[in-house]
């Protein structure tokens, strides 16, 4: 249960090991946040991010075993997390597979792996979610999309259509959780510099891990149900939006 000033206590992270969730529970330990669940695929590689939240102030830290690709086990793992803390306040929607687009365009079997990751494995851990925080009578859902599937350019079409419905999805849940005391916000940021995109040409307004936290952070005191990351991109993806295709695929080429 969030503190009497209104600061989330507890949260966990569903990608414990996105360097942009990691950002945003920085923040969140040092506005008083003392409980945070970090669940990944690798837990034992979080050990150091750990260490470093306990320093910071968090009196419980831990990692458990997620696996994005397997949704018969997300029940019971996030059921399990629940459980043994009583109340969450904050689950972050975070795993995610960038991949390389001429890859999937010849490993049709990739390009469906990450798909089942971005999509499928978010749908069914957020619904698992989302059925929780109706039962606690609280909650933000915190679903990290991206612009890329705000409109898909061809180099990147296969990671752009499962952020779009991912995002789409995230609107619809929020839209269904209305009256129950839980929330759905969707995170869009813009290109960030992350291991994920090392070595990738940085596109246009390009970003951090920490510049997203912050208007993460911002978003959420506001209230806002989207936040762009950096905000700049929320006039240009309305002009972005509305292109003509023939002009979109000349524009996005660049």
């Amino acid at each position: 249960m969030r503190d009497a000033l209104g600061a989330v206590q507890s949260v966990l992270v569903l990608g414990g090991g996105s360097e942009i969730a990691g950002a945003i529970v920085d923040r969140l330990v040092g506005a008083r946040c003392r409980t945070v669940v970090l669940a990944a695929r690798e837990p034992d590689a979080l050990d150091p991010t750990l260490d470093r939240l306990r320093a910071a102030g968090a009196a419980t830290a831990e990692a458990v075993a997620f696996d994005a690709l397997d949704p018969g086990s997300h029940q019971a793992t996030i059921d399990a997390v629940f459980d043994r803390h009583g109340d969450i306040d904050m689950v972050i929607v975070a795993f995610g597979v960038l991949g390389d687009q001429a890859t999937f365009d010849h490993d049709p079997v990739a390009a469906a792996e990450a798909a089942s990751a971005n999509y499928v494995g978010a749908v069914s851990a957020s619904l698992v979610v989302a059925d929780r925080f109706r039962r606690q009578g609280h909650g933000t859902l915190l679903v990290l999309s991206s612009v890329a599937g705000v409109r898909t350019r061809a180099d990147n079409y296969v990671y752009g259509s499962t952020k779009a419905g991912l995002d789409a999805f995230a609107q619809g849940l929020g839209d269904a959780l209305v009256g129950t005391g839980a929330r759905v916000v969707v995170v869009r940021p813009g290109f960030v510099h992350t291991k994920m995109t090392e070595g990738r040409p940085p596109a246009p307004f390009s970003t951090t891990p920490d510049a997203v936290a912050d208007a993460v952070m911002a978003g959420l005191a506001k209230g806002r149900e989207v936040i762009w990351a950096p905000p700049v991109l929320v006039a240009l993806f309305t002009v972005f939006r509305v292109l003509p295709r023939a002009v979109w695929r000349r524009v996005s080429a660049r």
